[in-house]
């Protein structure tokens, strides 16, 4: 290990501080300069910059700071319910609830945390979400911001009821991107999609990259563990790293939707893209004691307009 490596001290790099609801929030910092913000509001990435201090993730100039509303943006979590597929309310409510720090998680992997800056969040259901989601469980969050600047999410969600139960879930990550119409996503071609503009209709992706001239709503079934999306006017490059989460969901509001939300400028629709690693299509049902854990990575690579740069196809090196 390098002498920088060796002095800089992970825990120490890892501030909390209270946002101005008094809501409690994480800053993780890297020995390069990069850092990661992290809500108790919801356990949601709200913030990740490089090393260079640009921000990497799209956050609305009308979002609502306020809880128990979501804030539209950064990577919100969305558990036990996708969208609108169920009873809950929309994304269900773990987005909404307020998370605690957990001093004293479940050992992950030593690759998980060595030199790493992280912070673990717990969120366990109150009385209120028994009784619309009848269903004990625990949800346990790490992230983590490492040495390269790459920011790893890592959900484990255990069953300590007496009943197995079924969830959906997503990694709603809001990608900041430079023009709309500039950006391609790699990784998709010839997959089967459901179309939520065409009630959930079933398609197949012709393309040879996903490029983007209208609204969005897609979400593709069984895609690889490495999704890349090209920027092509920054000239960097997204690569997004999964694992336990079969589906993407891609999204855009577009012009005529984005007018319609009250929490999203009319134009923003061309800074931002939603590409999200989730588990929709086939919900992950746990019986008592099991539990299921899902892996989403996101690292920056300068890019050209190939992928020559990496391997869609290469292992997800969690």
């Amino acid at each position: 290990m390098g002498h920088s490596a060796a002095v800089w001290d992970y825990r120490a790099a890892t501030e909390i501080t209270k946002d101005w609801n008094g809501i409690d929030k994480i800053v993780l910092r890297n020995p390069r300069g990069a850092s990661a913000r992290v809500s108790l509001h919801g356990g949601q990435v709200t913030s990740w910059r490089n090393e260079q201090g640009e921000e990497l993730l799209f956050t609305s100039s009308k979002a609502i700071f306020k809880p128990p509303k979501a804030l539209r943006g950064g990577i919100p979590i969305c558990f036990p319910q996708f969208g609108n597929c169920g009873s809950l309310e929309q994304h269900g409510f773990a987005r909404n609830k307020i998370w605690i720090i957990d001093e004293n998680p479940p050992p992950l992997s030593p690759n998980d945390s060595h030199g790493k800056s992280f912070i673990d969040l717990l969120l366990k259901p109150s009385e209120e979400d028994l009784k619309c989601w009848p269903h004990s469980f625990e949800f346990r969050l790490r992230v983590s911001l490492a040495a390269d600047g790459s920011l790893t999410l890592i959900s484990r969600i255990r069953n300590v009821n007496g009943k197995p139960f079924s969830f959906s879930f997503a990694y709603h990550t809001y990608l900041s991107v430079s023009d709309i119409s500039e950006v391609r996503i790699e990784g998709l071609e010839t997959l089967d999609y459901l179309d939520n503009l065409c009630q959930k209709e079933r398609f197949t992706e012709q393309g040879d990259a996903k490029t983007f001239e209208s609204e969005v709503d897609q979400v593709y079934l069984s895609a690889p563990n490495v999704v890349a999306v090209l920027d092509h006017e920054k000239k960097r490059t997204y690569v997004i790293r999964k694992e336990g989460l079969p589906d993407v969901v891609v999204w855009n509001p577009w012009e005529k939707k984005s007018k319609s939300m009250a929490d999203f400028g009319d134009d923003e629709y061309k800074q931002m893209l939603c590409v999200d690693g989730a588990a929709i299509e086939k919900p992950v049902t746990l019986k008592p004691g099991e539990e299921w854990t899902g892996r989403l990575e996101l690292s920056v690579v300068a890019s050209t307009l190939s992928s020559e740069h990496f391997d869609l196809q290469a292992s997800s090196g969690f």
